[in-house]
């Protein structure tokens, strides 16, 4: 952890925390959509600033879209290769919607589950259930958040920002054993989730309507593009 990023992240957690207060009179969870492009560094930090956030003593609902896959045969459904297929069959957005975030917005029940699919195991999960209280917070990293079926339910939004370059420098040392080898690894990422990625990039311009922007092609020096100072 360099000075740079541990002064990034505090900046962070506290404009999380301003966003509102423990005793705000809206008494319903903040959730918080950590945004950006496969590799970006959105889990690693989520779970940072969970970390903080928990400090400050506040609950911290950690959650990722990637437990609320589809099934392959869903996902795959236009062909495994297919971008348009990534873009638009990858998750289960009304389950998303039902089990986390619409509890957690006005006038939800704060009954929570935190996922649908374990994507290892192609297989379903029906974790039990759980109540958190009204001032809790909802960490919640993973790919396409601005999606016209999700995009409303945050109250804030961070996109992570790197160049595709950067994606696949990382995605070939990242995911090297998942997909046979570096080569088999880039034409993976060639073929469906980079132009996958730049559909909802040009659709959704998620990072020109990010409440925060973060450039995160240096981690250990990240840089707070919005808001400045």
């Amino acid at each position: 952890m360099t000075p740079e990023r541990a002064a990034v992240l505090d900046r962070l957690a506290g404009l999380i925390l301003a966003a509102r207060p423990a005793h705000a009179p809206d008494p319903h969870p903040l959730r918080v959509g950590i945004d950006g492009v496969d590799t970006a560094g959105k889990t690693t930090l989520a779970d940072e600033l969970g970390a903080l956030l928990a400090g400050q003593g506040r609950v911290v609902i950690r959650a990722s879209v990637d437990d609320f896959h589809r099934p392959r045969a869903e996902r795959h459904r236009r062909g495994p290769d297919s971008p348009l297929g990534f873009y638009h069959d990858t998750f289960d957005y009304p389950a998303l919607r039902a089990r986390l975030l619409d509890p957690l917005g006005p006038g939800g029940s704060r009954v929570i589950q935190t996922a649908c699919y374990d994507l290892v195991a192609e297989a379903p999960l029906d974790p039990p259930p759980q109540t958190v209280p009204p001032d809790a917070i909802l960490l919640c990293d993973g790919i396409f958040l601005r999606r016209p079926e999700i995009a409303a339910c945050w109250d804030v939004h961070l996109f992570v920002q790197i160049d595709f370059a950067e994606v696949e420098r990382r995605a070939a040392a990242r995911d090297v054993d998942r997909f046979g080898g570096p080569g088999m690894t880039l034409a993976r990422y060639r073929r469906r989730y980079i132009p996958g990625q730049r559909l909802y990039l040009a659709e959704a311009n998620p990072a020109g309507r990010a409440d925060l922007l973060l450039d995160n092609t240096d981690p250990a020096h990240p840089r707070l593009l919005r808001p400045v100072g």
